[in-house]
C-alpha cells in the first residue's frame, strides 16, 4: 500500500466546513506563527494485513492564539475522526475504523507560546 495517511487526513479536514479554511496540513515549513493550525504528523503503525490494510497513528496538534478556541478546534477534529470518518473513502484510501490513543491534551507551544493541544489516533486504512 502507498497511501499517505496524513495526505488522507488532510484532505478529509479540508473538507469538512467547519474547520478553518487553510489551517490543516501536514507541513509546518510555511506557518507562521499565530495562524490557526491542525497539523498532522505520522508518528508510527503497522500492516496489518499484507497489501490489503495498514494502521497508521498519527498525531494532531491545534494550534491557536485564543485557548478556548484551540481546546473547540482540537475536540472537533476528534470528533470528526471517531464519529464521522470510519466508513468514508478519501481519494484511494477506504478508512475502515479510528481508534484514540490519547484526547487532546494542552501542550502550549515552548517557542511562539502558542496555545495548542495535541492528541493521537490509530487509522486502519485499505487502499481502493
Amino acid at each position: 500500500m502507498r497511501v499517505d495517511p496524513v495526505e488522507v487526513l488532510t484532505a478529509y479536514l479540508r473538507a469538512q466546513p467547519d474547520i478553518p479554511v487553510g489551517s490543516p496540513t501536514g507541513d509546518m515549513a510555511s506557518r507562521e506563527a499565530g495562524d490557526t493550525t491542525v497539523y498532522l504528523e505520522h508518528s508510527g503503525g503497522y500492516r496489518l494485513v499484507r497489501d490489503r490494510m495498514d494502521r497508521f497513528d498519527i498525531e494532531y496538534d491545534v494550534y491557536h492564539q485564543d485557548r478556548e478556541k484551540a481546546v473547540q478546534l482540537a475536540f472537533r477534529c476528534r470528533e470528526l475522526f471517531l464519529e464521522e470518518l470510519p466508513g468514508e473513502m478519501v481519494g484511494p484510501a477506504e478508512v475502515l475504523d479510528v481508534a484514540e490513543i490519547s484526547s487532546p491534551r494542552y501542550y502550549p507551544d515552548a517557542t511562539s507560546r502558542e496555545h495548542m493541544y495535541g492528541g493521537e489516533i490509530s487509522v486502519f486504512i485499505a487502499e481502493s
